[in-house]
C-alpha cells in the first residue's frame, strides 16, 4: 500500500487517477490506463510489481533499504527486481499523459489502450496480485501484448540485448521424512530424520537431470561468442558440463536454462537439543523446462532419493507449464527497434526466464509478454543474474534513462 500511496502521489496532476484494488489489507495494486482512440486497436500493458524479497542485511555494503545513490549507482533492494521497470513505467505513462518525454506536443494519444499495473506479491507467488485479478478483475489488466520483467542486459560483442520471452515453468513439492524419535544422548544406531532429511538434500544437490539444449539455448551460446571448444561443449549435452567453468558468473544461468532444477530450501527437523526427530520436511524449489510433465518430476525425485524413498513421502501437485510468447508480432518489432536506437546493428536476444514473472499468467492466456528494459555498457547478463536477489543489488542511473527512454520509444511506435 505504501507503493501504491507513493505512485499515486507522483500521478498527481496528471490527470491519471488509476483503481486501487486490495484483496488483503495492505496487499494493494495500483491500475492506471489511458484510454485509446481506436477500440479496435491493441492494447498494451505495462505491468510491473512493487514487492521485493528479503535481505541478509550483514552481506551488504550499503542500507539495502535506503535508496542510496552514489557514483551514480542507486543501491537498495529491489534495484534490478523490479522497482527500476516499475518506476520507469510510472514516468513514461505520466510523460505520455501530460507531454513529456519524446518532445511529443501535448498529450499523447495512443491508438489503442495503454495500461500501468503496479502489482503486489509476485514475490510470493501473485496470489494477491496479477494471479487475483485475473480471477476477479481482467477487466483491469487485460491487454493484448504485455512488457514485464527482466531483460535489456548486453550480452557478446554485438551486442545482443536480452528479452525474456517466456519462463521455466513450477513444480515445487514437499519431502515428508519419517524416522524414529529417540534421546540424543545415545545416537548410534537412531533412525534420525534429520540425518535422512540431510542425506535427501545431499542426493537432490548432486542429481542432473537431462540436459536439453534447445534452440533459444542455441542462440544463447553463439552470442556468447566463447572460443570454439566451450561452444562446443555448451551445446552438447554429453559435454556440456566441462563447458560451464568457460563462461564464468553465467554457469547458473546456463545450468539452469538446459535443466529442469531441484533446489532444497528449507530444511526442517528437531525441536529440542536433546531429543532425536522423529520427523522433517524438505521444501523444494522445482522449476521445469519446456515439456517436462508432472510424471517427470516424480521419477526424477524418486532417481534421487533412491532407497532414501522408505523414509520419505513426496507430497504437492504444484505443476505450472512452462511459457513461451512469439517473436514475431508488432511489439517485439518495435522492441528490436528501441534497442537499435542505443546499441547500432544491435540485435534482441530472446531467452527463457530461469525464474518466474507475472507474464506467465498473460502467455498461459495466449497474450504475448516480453521481459524488456535497456542496460548500459557497464553490464553483463552474468553480474545481472548475480545481483538477482542478492547482496547489494544496486542499478547505474544511465540504465534507468536509457531504459525509460526505450520504453517511451516502444510505446509511441506501437501505440502510433
Amino acid at each position: 500500500m505504501r507503493a501504491v500511496e507513493t505512485l499515486q502521489s507522483f500521478f498527481e496532476g496528471s490527470g491519471l487517477e488509476g483503481v486501487v484494488v486490495e484483496p488483503h489489507p495492505g496487499r494493494a495494486s495500483l491500475i492506471v490506463r489511458i484510454e485509446g482512440t481506436d477500440p479496435s486497436a491493441p492494447s498494451l500493458a505495462l505491468v510491473g510489481h512493487t514487492d521485493v524479497v528479503p535481505v541478509e542485511a550483514a552481506g551488504w555494503e550499503r542500507d539495502p533499504f535506503a535508496g542510496e545513490i552514489v557514483d551514480g549507482w542507486l543501491w537498495g533492494r529491489g534495484a534490478i527486481d523490479m522497482l527500476d521497470l516499475t518506476a520507469s513505467y510510472a514516468v513514461v505513462m505520466r510523460a505520455l499523459a501530460t507531454g513529456g518525454a519524446g518532445g511529443a506536443a501535448g498529450a499523447f494519444r495512443p491508438r489503442g489502450d495503454l495500461i500501468f499495473a503496479a502489482v503486489a506479491d509476485e514475490e510470493a507467488g501473485s496470489g494477491l496480485g496479477v494471479d487475483w485479478l485475473t480471477k476477479n478483475r481482467l477487466d483491469l489488466i487485460d491487454a493484448d501484448c504485455v512488457l514485464t520483467e527482466s531483460g535489456g542486459a548486453p550480452t557478446g560483442a554485438k551486442p545482443s540485448i536480452s528479452v525474456m520471452i517466456g519462463e521455466k515453468g513450477l513444480a515445487g513439492r514437499v519431502l515428508r521424512v519419517t524416522g524414529r524419535p529417540g534421546h540424543g544422548s545415545a545416537p548410534y544406531g537412531a533412525r534420525n530424520a534429520a540425518v535422512i532429511a540431510a542425506e535427501a538434500v545431499t542426493r537432490i544437490a548432486a542429481f542432473r537431470a537431462p540436459t536439453v539444449i534447445s534452440p533459444l539455448w542455441r542462440q544463447f551460446v553463439d552470442a556468447l561468442a566463447a572460443d570454439g571448444v566451450t561452444h562446443g561443449r555448451l551445446v552438447d549435452p554429453l559435454h556440456f558440463f566441462e563447458g560451464l567453468p568457460g563462461v564464468g558468473a553465467l554457469a547458473g544461468y546456463a545450468h539452469a536454462s538446459t535443466h529442469t532444477t531441484i533446489s532444497p530450501n528449507i530444511l526442517q527437523a528437531g525441536e529440542k537439543e536433546n531429543v532425536i526427530p522423529g520427523s522433517g520436511r524438505i521444501v523444494l524449489d522445482i522449476r521445469i523446462l519446456p515439456d517436462v510433465r508432472p510424471a517427470d518430476v516424480e521419477g526424477y525425485l524418486r532417481e534421487a532419493l533412491g532407497d532414501l524413498m522408505e523414509d520419505i513421502v513426496i507430497e504437492g501437485d504444484q505443476f505450472g507449464e512452462s511459457t513461451v510468447s512469439p517473436t514475431d508480432t508488432p511489439l517485439y518489432g518495435a522492441l528490436q527497434n528501441a534497442v537499435r536506437r542505443v546499441y547500432p546493428g544491435g540485435e534482441l536476444l530472446p531467452m527463457l526466464g530461469v525464474g518466474g514473472s507475472d507474464g506467465r499468467f498473460y502467455r498461459r492466456r495466449g497474450v504475448p509478454a516480453y521481459g524488456f528494459g535497456l542496460l548500459s555498457e557497464r553490464w553483463d547478463y552474468g553480474t545481472f543474474r548475480q545481483l538477482f536477489h542478492g547482496n547489494n543489488e544496486r542499478i547505474d542511473l544511465e540504465s534507468l534513462e536509457l531504459t525509460v527512454s526505450a520504453l517511451d520509444h516502444v510505446v509511441r511506435e506501437f501505440h502510433g
